[in-house]
């Protein structure tokens, strides 16, 4: 490593007498091929035990100083606050603030800490790290610096738009998840922050990542707003062979919601951070998969070729749903990934965790390639990550969309008005949209709808929907197996035209 560093100052040096100094992702990518091409050095913790054993909540007392903010002297609108090692965070990751004309380490201090609300001396805080950072931006109003992003733990980060609270997160890479060999989580070990200027509205971030069997150089460049997006640059490297590699991960949670309704007596009908998968093909179509909290794992796989979209949104915005004046699950952002460039075939995977509380996340979405990188070869991925609250615009105006997906107990009406259980399952699924929404109410629509081999349908019919000018698909059907999946997919149609998306769902097994 000291070795590294040296060649490192050497280069930076040659560059400065040039003056030809430029930072850019091809610096980061040099360093990510020279860790690829090398041995994975597993990094050691340097966390005392009383901050290691420490609880969540003990360390969020862990307080950054506001009179040490970042660039808060300078009249840039970005400023930086920083996270101490502690708990499950407890590899420091290294910070570097990039300007027109140097590299410069943001060293690690306690002085930018108060550690007064716990139990820690002196010494045992002097030789921690920083365990990630923040950005603030004024976001919401001009006169007060909002958090907009947080990279903190492996290769996470969390990102809001203005009147957004955290929800899902995105990752840089995933590496067999799901599988039985167990997940393997890259982290970045390494950032540079460029210092923005008086009158930048972006925020360019460089990251490195390493795993024991990849490593990765990327470029964020974060664009706050009312939908706020980050442009990702990133170049991966594998050192070895792996099972399976998401790319542009998202992580997010679902506990219950209209579809899979608690099981135990609630206040809140809807607890949750993202309520679906949504996907747009590269052939056009686009799909809608409600999420699941299943009772043993589940894992979906939807093949494409040039995925013109993906992400878990959170499509649900009425309060009355959620109910949560602490947490407000309602304005948790959706994350979508628009992949730029074509990224040729794959699948877009969901992996579905079994879970008893919101504490966990339980969801991952991620793209995987067919055909795996070649080892010690770079594999440029770009896309453009958008955090927003109004999933429609994602949408092209003419394909409806599913509002509202409700899951019931199937009955049929008697002679007598009084409906009766049949034994069936019913799912009620509400479509909506522009183009929808100007069709005359009596116009001809009909449903597509097939059924796995572990159900039989008893009902599939439309009717309009007068509340959200659009059309209603009632669903009933019988399972064969409730120790086994049932796999089910519906649009609706008029005449030869295709009015809606695909909905996709997977009726987890009752076990």
């Amino acid at each position: 490593m000291m070795k590294m560093h040296w060649v490192g100052a050497a280069v930076l040096l040659a560059m400065y007498a040039s003056n030809s100094w430029a930072f850019d992702l091809n610096d980061v990518a040099r360093q990510a091929k020279s860790l690829a091409d090398k041995s994975y050095e597993a990094p050691k913790s340097n966390l005392p035990s009383q901050f290691r054993d420490m609880k969540f909540a003990d360390y969020q007392k862990i307080q950054f100083r506001q009179d040490k903010t970042y660039w808060g002297k300078l009249r840039t609108p970005f400023k930086l606050e920083f996270y101490p090692e502690g708990m499950y965070f407890d590899l420091p990751v290294k910070l570097n603030e990039v300007t027109a004309s140097s590299v410069r380490e943001i060293k690690y201090s306690p002085d930018y800490f108060n550690f007064s609300n716990v139990q820690a001396d002196a010494d045992s805080v002097k030789n921690l790290g920083f365990a990630g950072f923040k950005v603030l931006y004024p976001l919401n109003s001009k006169n007060k610096q909002d958090e907009i992003t947080s990279f903190l733990g492996a290769s996470y980060f969390r990102v809001v738009g203005a009147g957004q609270v955290y929800g899902l997160s995105a990752r840089g890479l995933a590496i067999d998840t799901a599988l039985p060999s167990g997940e393997e989580f890259p982290r970045f070990k390494e950032f540079w922050i460029e210092r923005p200027k008086p009158q930048d509205k972006q925020l360019v971030i460089y990251a490195l990542l390493d795993s024991p069997r990849a490593t990765g150089a990327y470029r964020f460049v974060l664009h706050p707003g009312k939908e706020t997006t980050v442009d990702v640059r990133s170049k991966i490297y594998l050192r070895d062979t792996v099972g399976k590699l998401g790319i542009a991960p998202l992580t997010s949670m679902f506990l219950f919601g209209a579809n899979q309704p608690s099981p135990a007596m609630n206040y809140r009908n809807e607890l949750h951070d993202s309520d679906g998968l949504s996907i747009h093909n590269g052939n056009g179509e686009w799909i809608w998969r409600p999420l699941n909290n299943p009772k043993r794992l589940a894992v979906s796989s939807y093949s494409l070729e040039n995925p013109k979209g993906f992400g878990l949104l959170q499509r649900n915005r009425d309060f009355s749903h959620y109910q949560d004046l602490d947490d407000r699950y309602d304005l948790r952002p959706s994350g979508w990934v628009e992949p730029l460039g074509n990224w040729g075939k794959g699948h877009v995977e969901l992996v579905e965790i079994p879970t008893n509380d919101e504490t966990n996340d339980n969801i991952v979405a991620f793209w995987s390639p067919e055909k795996m990188p070649e080892t010690g070869k770079a594999s440029d991925f770009n896309y453009r990550l958008h955090f927003t609250g109004n999933e429609s615009q994602l949408h092209t105006p003419d394909v409806a969309w599913v509002k509202d997906t409700l899951r019931s107990a199937g009955d049929v009406r008697q002679s007598n008005l009084v409906r009766q259980p049949d034994g069936s399952i019913a799912f009620i699924v509400d479509f909506t949209g522009q183009a929808m929404s100007k069709l005359p109410q009596d116009t001809q629509v009909s449903p597509q709808v097939s059924i796995g081999d572990n159900g039989d349908v008893v009902e599939q019919s439309v009717r309009y929907n007068p509340v959200t000018k659009g059309w209603r698909l009632i669903l009933r059907l019988k399972v064969k197996d409730p120790k086994k999946t049932t796999e089910m997919r519906a649009a609706l149609v008029s005449g030869d035209k295709t009015l809606t998306e695909t909905w996709s769902y997977q009726l987890p097994a009752n076990e």
